[in-house]
């Protein structure tokens, strides 16, 4: 394979295990003058298994903006940089949207050299429906997280995150309160020794016990499994009810605490209802 200077390839790399790379990743990064890594230290050991001896440059989300001057000079010298991330496939969930389009900018050719991503990995042990959306790393304080969820509950794509293992609790909370009925897939350190996949309803779930490490990947089924259908009048007469006392937002939750139905159904006949009462 022609590897060509004032090119930046998007090399992928293995998840976990060493093995899972492509023939032609190695051939560029053997290739390559530069290799800018997250973490030399991590990356250095996978180069190491291969024996592969380039220059490492950290590039972070911490420096990616004071690096970018740097790199466009090294492409100006007619170097072969390459970009890895820690683990998978770069950009995703992880620097580099910067530096790719400050070389577009620069007429500077972006190719990417395909390999393992945990988010297909994942996918294709699902089960679920396979149009689905990748989130990436949710927010952190419970007001944006309700926020993000809320909207995303309104949608029948199959979702993917990625969740802190120590965070896993705090998440599974909100998910059991907005994505009630439906299916869930936690995978835990994918392609590793310790490897292991938990599928529950995500209502029968409960605190996960389990000695989790490392970033996990959570993935949510497209649809309620298993939903009975209730009747509008039920509905009706439980927002009734609680909008003498409650807000909107209050009742829809309230709701959903006891009936299996879809988020957006609740939210549109509690919303006409709500707009009649102001009226």
């Amino acid at each position: 394979m022609k590897v060509i200077s004032k090119n930046l390839y998007i090399v992928s790399t293995p998840i976990g295990n060493l093995e899972d790379i492509t023939l032609r990743a190695l051939d560029v990064l053997k290739k390559s003058d530069i290799i800018l890594c997250e973490d030399t230290r991590h990356s250095i050991k996978l180069l190491n298994h291969y024996k592969i001896k380039k220059k490492l440059v950290s590039y972070h989300k911490f420096n990616e903006k004071k690096q970018i001057g740097p790199i466009i000079k090294y492409f100006n010298e007619g170097k072969i940089l390459s970009l890895i991330s820690d683990a998978g496939t770069p950009l995703l969930s992880d620097p580099g949207r910067i530096l790719v389009n400050e070389c577009l900018a620069n007429n500077i050719k972006v190719t990417p050299v395909p390999g393992v991503s945990s988010i297909t990995a994942a996918m294709s042990i699902s089960g679920f429906k396979d149009q689905f959306l990748f989130y990436g790393f949710l927010p952190k304080t419970i007001h944006e997280l309700e926020k993000v969820l809320n909207s995303l509950s309104n949608n029948q794509f199959t979702q993917v995150f990625f969740i802190p293992s120590k965070k896993i609790d705090f998440y599974l909370d909100s998910f059991k309160k907005f994505f009630s009925g439906r299916k869930i897939l936690i995978a835990k350190e994918i392609t590793k020794i310790h490897e292991e996949f938990f599928r529950e309803d995500i209502n029968k779930l409960k605190t996960t016990n389990h000695s989790f490490k490392g970033e996990l990947t959570v993935i949510i089924s497209n649809e309620n499994i298993n939903t009975k259908e209730i009747s509008e009048e039920i509905i009706v007469n439980k927002a009734k009810k609680y909008l003498k006392n409650y807000s909107l937002k209050d009742t829809v939750n309230l709701i959903l605490e006891t009936e299996k139905v879809k988020r957006k159904k609740v939210y549109d006949i509690c919303l006409k209802l709500n707009n009649e009462k102001n009226n």
